[in-house]
């Protein structure tokens, strides 16, 4: 079987509960028929335009030939590198699908000013850029389009041969790109991004660097039948039910690769879960973390663990004496196991696992900032050359930066979580990330860690719409060197400066505690801020 799947303890517990009534329902079949009722009369007409990802393999098929031959194309005009140009759902399914097959690609979801120059100035003579935005109009992947094909031009390259555009029919990205002569590939519209992965989404920008999206599309086939029959072995149900149905529910799920063949596939679980799931005061928040995690060996109640690996067993309850979930499978299978999985999910929930409410709150309000451009508020004291800002509870009682963090997580409740959101250039502040675990030993919690602003059309969501336990730490970093973006009034500098201020806001009027610290000499100021989380 291409995919396989084991839950013991409370998990195991959840599925032997809950799956008999999935399958007296016929939810599975439902689901596969397209069924708009499954999720509740308020669901149902977004649910009634938003299930055609369970067809994407047979929709898609089409879709290889002319891949293949854009491919070609391209590499007769010695076209050698891609760069995608995407956010959420369209950048972390070919993040994903690549890293797993070892292609090379260049993954651009990003409005820090270094990581725009940086795709930039990396073999732009041998460089296409795939330019993949579901509504059109996304701000991040509009502005880098527009310095690419200025950036065309200025070397003398004709901007028509080296963009591709994916984007829905009808989009007001389709109808410029066309008229503009660019190659457009056109997805299904009755699909989601975060649902996107098998669509023109996944496998443009996949296919063009080298990826079999044959293979890809033949592995997730071999699965179509096992998660569209009313069986108590079907994996969908099975481990939709072990994520969602615990007693008392664990609704942190801790996704840890471990020793599988696949590669960065907890990101992009993290989008699903979280932006299917978090709202109206409940959800799943997805935790990505490294097998020595702090989180593992804390047995906290609340947290589910959910490891990948190469070889999850061949029995479906196994009494190891272990209370964790096991997947392992082929990435085509894996991907086609977990979307059943998590509207399966959803349905356990109460919830709408199709929209997405609380996302565009932080657009509007970084679209505000963008049309004032006022000056940022002033810090409310300086540490160590870091600038702190926060909310009135976190900053009141904080004189400096170690205090302000222990202001932070006094703020943090039994069952909360920290967000830790680093709006930097992640190529030259890598080792960031390393924040994750420190704050994790600190609080005893559970800690996400999100790239800035793409973490925003993921696990934000969640953070808006979900249970109002988490409290968010916002490391930004003045950037050395500014971007202007053609034919807009803003800079990539003052764009990711109003994202992260704008979701900032709009954490605040939920509730939620939030610290900013800001790097103004970011080389200099890690050391600082390193030592004072520890």
């Amino acid at each position: 079987m291409s995919f396989r799947i084991a839950v013991t303890g409370a998990a195991a517990d959840a599925a032997r509960r809950t799956v008999p009534t999935l399958v007296s329902d016929l939810v599975a079949s439902g689901i596969t028929a397209l069924d708009p009722a499954l999720w509740g009369p308020e669901a149902e007409s977004e649910a009634a335009k938003r299930l055609g990802w369970t067809e994407s393999v047979a929709v898609s098929r089409p879709l290889v030939p002319e891949i293949l031959a854009l491919r070609a194309t391209l590499d007769e005009a010695g076209v050698t590198r891609i760069v995608l140009a995407g956010m959420g759902g369209s950048s972390l399914a070919p993040e994903v699908i690549t890293r797993t097959a070892g292609v090379a690609l260049t993954v651009l979801d990003s409005t820090d000013p270094g990581q725009v120059l940086a795709a930039l100035g990396d073999h732009l003579e041998e460089t296409a850029l795939v330019v993949s935005s579901k509504s059109g109009s996304t701000v991040e992947t509009d502005s880098q389009r527009r310095v690419f094909e200025r950036a065309f031009r200025e070397a003398g390259i004709d901007p028509v041969g080296r963009i591709v555009v994916v984007t829905d029919p009808g989009s007001p990205l389709d109808a410029s790109a066309r008229a503009a002569g660019y190659h457009v590939f056109n997805a299904d519209p009755t699909v989601g991004g975060r649902f996107s992965v098998l669509t023109a989404f996944g496998l443009v920008p996949s296919g063009l660097a080298g990826v079999d999206i044959g293979e890809l599309l033949d592995e997730a086939e071999a699965m179509a039948l096992a998660v569209a029959v009313d069986s108590p072995e079907n994996p969908g149900l099975i481990l939709g039910a072990a994520i969602a149905a615990t007693v008392p529910r664990r609704d942190k799920l801790a996704l840890v690769s471990d020793g599988t063949h696949i590669l960065g596939f907890p990101d992009w679980a993290e989008q699903l879960i979280a932006e299917s799931t978090g709202k109206i005061g409940t959800g799943i928040l997805p935790v990505v973390l490294d097998v020595d995690a702090p989180e593992l060996t804390e047995n906290l109640p609340d947290l589910q663990i959910l490891r990948l690996v190469d070889d999850a067993g061949t029995t479906i309850f196994p009494t190891d004496g272990t209370d964790e979930i096991r997947v392992s499978g082929t990435l085509g299978a894996q991907f086609l196991v977990w979307e059943y999985a998590t509207v399966v999910a959803g349905r356990l929930l109460g919830i709408n696992p199709f929209d997405q409410p609380d996302v565009e709150a932080a657009k509007i309000a970084t679209r505000t900032l963008l049309d004032a451009r006022p000056e940022p508020a002033p810090a409310a004291f300086i540490s160590a050359g870091i600038e702190v800002r926060g909310t009135a509870h976190v900053i009141g009682a904080a004189s400096d930066l170690a205090s302000a963090i222990d202001a932070l997580l006094e703020e943090l409740g039994p069952d909360g979580y920290v967000s830790v959101q680093a709006y930097v250039d992640r190529l030259q502040l890598p080792q960031l990330a390393g924040v994750r675990d420190l704050v994790a030993q600190l609080s005893k919690r559970p800690v996400t860690f999100g790239w800035g602003p793409r973490f925003l059309h993921s696990t934000g969501q969640l953070h808006k719409g979900g249970r109002p336990s988490g409290v968010f730490l916002q490391i930004l970093a003045t950037p050395q060197e500014d971007l202007s973006i053609p034919d807009r009034p803003f800079t990539f500098g003052e764009l990711i400066q109003a994202q992260a201020s704008g979701d900032a806001s709009v954490l605040a009027e939920h509730g939620r505690p939030v610290l900013t610290l800001t790097l103004t000499d970011p080389t200099a100021n890690i050391a600082a801020l390193f030592g004072a989380l520890k």
